[in-house]
């Protein structure tokens, strides 16, 4: 038998495809089932149009079998069947589609959903072959054909007999190497778990014989393994059904199988659209973190089908990073993939079905914070972070999106509050949304200058987590109330009487002040001020960086230089102020070691560390002992 040529460059084409396109073998089978449901796809719409074309529906299937000992894996359809003609063409000439052709054929009414466009999937199974026979026999054909191919070299097709309508191609796994363990591909849990992952939703049945233990002595607990067929697909996806169809528990079961969690998620959101672009989309807020969401190899996305076939078990482009905690499926039709359906390439529709899925996961966080707080809060303490990064994230583009979803700790209210709630229940003379920083409620709570705020009766945001100032930052102000951080300098209570009593008393000790800053070179001003309390001494900032976010750079692994610009302030109604006066004046030795104490103690309210620890110790010690 004379063996044919591939056309058109076929040979580089085929090399190409099987080095190059292809990055994952796994989906050898994928593609090969997709091509047996388009042909059970045309089987179907020709009965429809052709009164000759008699099929039963209960038999349209897609049967699947493997041999060990042969390393032969066959997948069989009872579907249309390629005449010799059709071989030569959607076979022997490489990227030539029988199902684009098809579908092209069909006026928009008469359209099924066709999913081979493209006529190269076929030899997708060369990557993990070394040689493909099909078998085939058209409906409109009485004879059956054989096409064989070993592969770049060409190929082979004769005559044979087949008695039903549909096609068997059977491949012949390649000898394992030191690269590659091809046998993985003769075992049963393997092959099962492709169709499960990659076709589950085809609409056929896909049948294997798979083993099963059965119980076969009850009294003397035997088993026995036995081979049986069995139908391994589900074939009808969940968000393809009618959501009063669907119980919680099949929803609950689902998520739990499909992304390998132990409890049920939080939140299910299931949609479905129709318009510029149409898909069915199933969402999922898991009920905690995944184990390596902090990380930075964790990956995003969610499940992209087309056709029921899975294209990408994680399309990142579906979710913006400040959503993607939200696991789950999207299925449309409307999306250009390319020739090996493992790349998307750019499409509006992809950007449209993103931007819905956002829109819909927001809107759906909205309810949940009106309607079930408590489940919102419970949300929140999981995915809080995610959405404060988001805000600042990209300059701030997206914080108009989420500034209503955020929430911090209430001093007054002793729980989480939105920034609305904050605002709805300011006092009349106040301007302004007071914060406070600090790596814990209880400690910010001890801070100075939320002494002095909390009198004036203002509730003050307590932020904790290490992200919060940049948020705040990036919001700039809420409702045209901007923020102000009770740590700041420029924060101001005092009337005109009090301010000008404390500039007459810091111009009085220019020189006592000036000293105690030549010695503390980290400040940019020591001075007097009636912003505390009972409080002796606090370390204010000035400008953009404040004490807190000064923390985060200093904790990043690259050294950012960034510095807050420090001011430590003195209770010009304290005790100490008086002392300072007097050793200013009596003893320099001692008001310098003063000095000392009085900026490490500075330093240990704001959180910060100290450079010397045990000067300071035994400084302090020596102070003691004078006494």
């Amino acid at each position: 038998m004379r063996k044919k040529k591939f056309k058109s460059e076929s040979k580089r084409l085929l090399d190409l495809m099987i080095n190059s396109i292809y990055t994952n073998k796994d989906i050898f089978l994928r593609e090969l089932i997709s091509n047996a449901s388009d042909a059970l796809d045309k089987l179907y719409y020709r009965s429809l149009t052709d009164k000759k074309i008699k099929v039963d529906k209960d038999k349209l299937e897609i049967n699947i079998s493997f041999n060990k000992k042969t390393r032969i894996i066959t997948i069989s359809d009872t579907g249309i069947g390629m005449t010799k003609e059709e071989l030569e063409t959607n076979l022997g000439t490489i990227a030539t589609s029988g199902s684009l052709a098809f579908k092209e054929e069909m006026t928009e009414k008469e359209k099924v959903d066709i999913i081979g466009q493209f006529g190269v999937g076929f030899y997708s199974a060369f990557m993990v072959s070394d040689g493909i026979e099909v078998i085939s026999k058209s409906v409109d054909d009485d004879k059956a054909y054989r096409w064989f191919s070993e592969g770049v070299e060409g190929y082979t097709i004769e005559e044979v007999d087949k008695k039903d309508v549909g096609t068997t191609i059977s491949i012949h796994i390649k000898p394992d190497t030191d690269e590659d363990n091809y046998s993985l591909y003769l075992d049963e849990y393997k092959l099962t778990s492709l169709i499960k992952k990659y076709s589950d939703y085809i609409s056929y049945p896909i049948k294997m014989e798979v083993t099963k233990h059965e119980l076969i002595d009850e009294k003397e607990n035997k088993y026995e393994d036995k081979l049986v067929v069995e139908t391994i697909n589900g074939m009808v996806p969940l968000w393809k059904k009618n959501k009063k169809d669907v119980s919680d528990e099949e929803y609950d079961n689902f998520y739990m199988d499909k992304f390998n969690d132990f409890d049920k998620p939080l939140k299910v959101i299931q949609t479905s659209v129709e318009g510029m672009t149409t898909y069915k989309a199933l969402l999922f807020i898991p009920s905690h973190a995944p184990h390596d969401y902090y990380q930075k190899d964790y990956e995003k996305g969610l499940s992209l089908y087309t056709s029921g076939v899975l294209i990408m078990d994680k399309c990142s482009e579906l979710l913006p990073d400040y959503f993607s905690f939200v696991k789950g499926v999207v299925d449309t039709e409307d999306l250009s993939l390319n020739i090996s359906r493992e790349i998307l390439q750019k499409s509006n529709s992809l950007n449209l079905i993103a931007k819905n899925v956002e829109s819909k996961i927001r809107k759906e966080l909205e309810n949940m914070l009106k309607e079930d707080r408590d489940k919102y809060i419970e949300f929140f303490k999981t995915f809080g972070v995610g959405l404060k990064y988001g805000v600042y994230n990209n300059y701030g583009a997206d914080k108009d999106k989420l500034k209503d979803l955020i929430m911090f700790y209430s001093a007054n209210k002793k729980k989480l509050i939105t920034l609305k709630e904050y605002v709805e229940k300011m006092k009349k003379d106040q301007d302004k949304i007071y914060y406070a920083s600090g790596s814990s409620i209880s400690k910010i709570d001890m801070l100075p200058q939320v002494e002095r705020v909390k009198d004036k009766g203002y509730d003050i945001l307590y932020l904790t987590d290490y992200v919060d100032e940049f948020t705040i930052t990036a919001i700039s102000e809420y409702n045209e109330k901007k923020f102000s951080n009770v740590e700041s300098d420029d924060t101001d209570f005092e009337t005109e009487e009090e301010k000008n009593k404390t500039k007459k008393l810091n111009e009085d000790n220019s020189k006592l002040l000036e000293t105690m800053k030549d010695e503390i070179k980290e400040v940019s001003e020591v001075k007097f001020t009636n912003k505390l309390k009972s409080h002796p001494v606090c370390l204010t900032s000035k400008g953009d960086v404040s004490i807190e976010m000064q923390k985060v750079f200093d904790a990043m692994p690259d050294e950012m230089g960034i510095k807050a610009e420090m001011i430590l302030e003195i209770n010009e109604n304290h005790p100490i102020t008086k002392k300072l006066q007097e050793l200013y004046k009596s003893d320099k030795d001692e008001f310098i070691n003063y000095t000392k104490i009085l900026y490490s103690e500075a330093k240990i309210i704001a959180g910060l560390p100290l450079d010397n620890p045990t000067e300071i110790s035994n400084l302090i010690c020596d102070v003691i002992s004078k006494k």
